[in-house]
């Protein structure tokens, strides 16, 4: 599994037009289900998202986590995270997961993060999605459950 974060002050996903899902302060999370995701993968990198500390506390410091903030998630699917492209000019997507087992790890890893009381929005599983994101620092993190 692999989690891109930006830390955002407002973000949007639309899908043909309309909006789906729209944060304020918060995080805008894409991620990428691998191949080999299981139920404790997903676990770990809930925990590891919601208590990550990437906000500002008074002094100025990164020591407070979006549950510290109170913030918001948005939580779009996004496969090409998984795009090996270390060989010749085209990605290879070996390493995704196969699309109905993802769309199933990836509705599963929201409710693991809304469960920890955290307020989320999401984009469509598979869809062709505008997100438009106003990147707050800018503050952009990777996880990868493989590391």
């Amino acid at each position: 599994m692999k989690l891109l974060i930006q830390r955002v002050n407002s973000a949007d996903v639309s899908v043909n037009g309309d909006v789906v899902g729209k944060i304020r302060k918060g995080l805008c999370v894409f991620v990428g289900i691998a191949a080999n995701d299981t139920l404790a993968v997903l676990e770990k990198m809930a925990d590891k998202l919601i208590q990550l500390r990437i906000f500002e506390d008074d002094a100025g410091k990164m020591n407070l986590s979006l549950q510290d903030v109170g913030g918001q998630a948005l939580l779009v699917s996004q496969f090409t995270l998984l795009a090996d492209c270390s060989k010749g000019r085209r990605p290879a997507f070996v390493n995704a997961g196969d699309p109905v087992v993802a769309k199933e790890l990836y509705q599963k890893f929201c409710q693991i993060v809304a469960d920890k009381g955290i307020d989320i929005q999401t984009g469509v599983f598979a869809a062709d999605m505008l997100v438009r994101i106003e990147n707050d620092g800018p503050c952009t993190f990777w996880l990868d459950s493989e590391k």
